[in-house]
């Protein structure tokens, strides 16, 4: 019955592997974690991502439901053929990994994280029913992409987008070049590793956040420098692209506080046309299972 059809989303991410049972609806009905160890390399990762898809699907077939495909979303490129074309974390380029799992768990779907997160966003969160709008993820990096009349647009070559790596170069007033990426200043690693400068022993956005809540002015800068600069990015999105929204996910994206007032703020001020300006700037809805829900709903779209 269709009712008891379920997908497996899998979202393999640079510290953890999210894994789950998706319906139709979007529920996630059973749930698994593991790290990802991403330095014991790409091979060790993919027989994890595995394990942890067999055992969804055999606990699904406990259950009488039918599994009728695996959902990948993997922190790299992937091409419109499900094919990874990088290996900035994962290691999985030249890895027939969509084959793979087809082969051993159940006909695959392999696409590039902050796609598989947007699409959850457009059939089941905050981007349903727009017809386009730019999602934004920020967590241990910054994502982002396009969505049209509910799709993902990934490019010709599965690159479209690829906002957050591109080095920005500039002068001061000395003729000094400074060369920095969006990534590197505004990412929750980013802060983390601009505030460990001031504190050693950082780990964390929250311990950042904590910090600036007890008066710490160096703390509070970090803060509000990092949200202006990815709201300065998003604003070049919205011009560029003229969408009806923006929707920003991911665990430092979902975050209130001062870094979020900085990223809308500082986007408002650098839309440039005035009636872009008004435009919705909001949190994704699906949360931080939007990565394993996007999987598992590409499956039933295919």
């Amino acid at each position: 019955m269709m009712g008891d059809e379920v997908a497996i989303g899998l979202d393999v991410g640079g510290t953890k592997i999210a894994a789950g049972l998706i319906d139709r609806h979007g529920n996630v009905l059973a749930h698994r974690t593991a790290p990802t160890d991403a330095a014991q390399g790409g091979i060790a990762v993919l027989e994890k991502s595995l394990r942890l898809a067999q055992s969804l699907r055999t606990s699904a077939e406990i259950e009488g439901r039918e599994v009728v495909g695996v959902g990948v979303s993997v922190c790299e490129l992937v091409d419109p053929r499900g094919i990874v074309t990088s290996s900035y974390t994962v290691q999985w380029q030249n890895i027939p990994v969509q084959a793979i799992f087809s082969e051993q768990i159940a006909p695959a779907v392999v696409e590039a994280d902050v796609r598989s997160h947007a699409f959850a966003e457009a059939v089941f969160g905050a981007g349903r029913g727009l017809t386009s709008f730019v999602f934004v993820s920020v967590g241990t990096g910054v994502s982002s992409c396009l969505v049209l009349d509910g799709r993902p647009y990934a490019g010709v070559r599965g690159n479209a987008l690829v906002l957050a790596t591109m080095p920005i170069v500039v002068f001061d007033d000395q003729e000094r070049k400074i060369e920095f990426a969006l990534e590197a200043f505004a990412s929750g690693l980013g802060l983390t590793e601009r505030y460990r400068r001031h504190r050693t022993g950082v780990t964390r956005v929250e311990e950042i956040v904590a910090d600036a809540a007890q008066g710490s002015e160096v703390a509070a800068a970090i803060l509000r420098s990092g949200g202006e600069a990815l709201g300065s990015a998003i604003a070049w999105l919205v011009n560029v692209l003229d969408p009806e929204a923006v929707i920003v996910g991911g665990g430092l994206g979902l975050s209130d506080g001062l870094y979020w007032q900085s990223v809308v703020t500082a986007a408002r001020a650098h839309i440039f046309a005035n009636d872009s300006r008004s435009l919705p700037i909001v949190h994704a809805a699906c949360g931080v299972d939007a990565g394993i829900i996007g999987a598992g709903a590409s499956v039933f779209a295919r």
